[in-house]
């Protein structure tokens, strides 16, 4: 959407009855209100409240005041195709006048200004894998195309048929959208897929992302389907990966690309110490880009039924080869593999930026190709080994207070939370094992 052009005016153009004034908490969660166009002047000059410990994780007590929603007209994206006459609007999130440092958009915006500082503009493409399930009465998933059974069904054209109503709809929304959806394909798990749009600038990817999810959910549950971003919801199946594909300009020129490389990809000393920067931090940037339990199973895999898991777990880069933690598909950009489904897009767009921007200040050597530096461990095994690694790295607990203070000891505190009350939890796997065994 056209930058100079006003909130009600966009709202008019696109027959739009009513509003979604959307942003998302630490979790990701999006939360929203429900905004009639009648009400679009009041929306534009004061925002929509929330009571923000009702909202989710946004670093709020029931007794704070509320936090406001406040439209970037920017992002405001007609969804007819969703329910007729209607639209939703990206927010930036303040409390009392002021930006609010919780929120993940403002996170992200604060670090894309910090590299502005530096000289350079952030880009980012980004690949959104999910699985189409089923669950049935007792709690039991299952693969909503239950023709879906293939040992290896990755690219399989009938699978990808059997779901055209789905992908299609979608891929149209996207086009309709002026996202240029380029590919839907079925991924290498039965019932996953992945459908692409082309690269923008890291906000506005952010923003798609989290309209993607939105869209992907809605349109699912009309299917009578539901479409899950968890990374690992079998433990023999392949996990689901949010892969950031990152590059940067400097006045609009591309920073990455060179004709001078001894290393053979083709990338410059800038581009290599943006990824020196990813892999020096890589174990604490798990923590933000594989948040959840749930994300280790999918990096820990040790068997899934098509053969190879696809998630790294070593902070390696090498050129077109996808074991790598940093994989280089050309000369114009480099793909982080780290990231999983659960990952917020906002705060992993902020969080590898971040990284990025520390190693191209310090110039930080990304050692061999293909190869584990020696000082650099593996990544974490569990959601708590990396959330102690994000305490102890101070360059990322910086990046997540960009917008504020506070935000890095809420985000670490609220994690650990998650870990150990998983961990309290008796699960079938530990009856099986322990029941009768002493």
């Amino acid at each position: 959407m056209s930058p100079d052009l006003e909130l009600a005016t966009l709202a008019e153009q696109s027959g739009t009855k009513f509003i979604l004034a959307m942003f998302v908490d630490l979790r990701g969660k999006p939360c929203a209100k429900l905004v009639p166009v009648e009400a679009i002047d009041e929306l534009t000059k004061e925002g929509v409240g929330f009571a923000g410990y009702a909202a989710g994780a946004m670093g709020q007590e029931p007794k704070d005041p509320d936090l406001i929603a406040v439209p970037d007209p920017v992002s405001f994206t007609p969804i007819p195709f969703v329910k007729e006459g209607l639209a939703l609007v990206h927010c930036d999130v303040y409390v009392e006048g002021k930006l609010w440092p919780y929120a993940p958009r403002n996170i992200l915006k604060a670090m894309i200004k910090r590299a502005a500082e530096a000289g350079f503009e952030p880009w980012m493409g980004a690949e959104v894998e999910y699985y189409l399930l089923n669950r049935d009465a007792d709690g039991t998933l299952h693969t909503a195309d239950r023709n879906d059974l293939a040992a290896n069904p990755c690219y399989d054209v009938r699978g990808l048929t059997r779901m055209y109503d789905h992908l299609s709809g979608i891929s149209k929304a996207m086009n309709q959208l002026g996202w240029s959806n380029y590919a839907n394909d079925h991924e290498d798990g039965n019932g996953q897929f992945e459908q692409n749009f082309q690269y923008a600038e890291a906000l506005v990817t952010a923003d798609r992302v989290v309209t993607l999810r939105y869209l992907l959910a809605m349109s699912a549950e009309e299917r009578g389907m539901i479409a899950t971003f968890m990374p690992k919801p079998f433990s023999d199946r392949t996990g689901s990966g949010l892969h950031f594909h990152i590059s940067l300009t400097s006045g609009g020129t591309p920073v990455f690309p060179t004709d001078e490389d001894p290393r053979g990809l083709g990338l410059s000393e800038t581009a290599y110490h943006f990824i020196g920067g990813i892999l020096e931090h890589a174990s604490a940037l798990q923590a933000v880009i594989a948040p959840t339990v749930n994300s280790y199973k999918r990096t820990r895999a040790v068997a899934v039924t098509s053969g190879s898991s696809w998630a790294p777990n070593s902070p390696t880069f090498g050129g077109n080869d996808r074991t790598h933690y940093i994989r280089i598909p050309d000369n114009q950009r480099i793909e982080l593999r780290g990231g999983c489904g659960s990952a917020n897009p906002y705060l992993a767009a902020a969080a590898a930026i971040g990284a990025g921007l520390y190693g191209v200040a310090n110039k930080v050597d990304p050692g061999e190709l293909g190869a584990q530096a020696t000082h650099r461990p593996a990544l974490p095994a569990t959601l708590i080994h990396a959330v102690e690694t994000l305490e102890s790295d101070p360059v990322m607990m910086e990046v997540l207070n960009a917008a504020g203070d506070g935000v890095a000891e809420y985000f670490t505190n609220l994690k650990r939370d998650e870990f150990f009350a998983y961990h309290s939890q008796v699960s079938s796997w530990e009856i099986d094992q322990y029941l009768t065994a002493f």
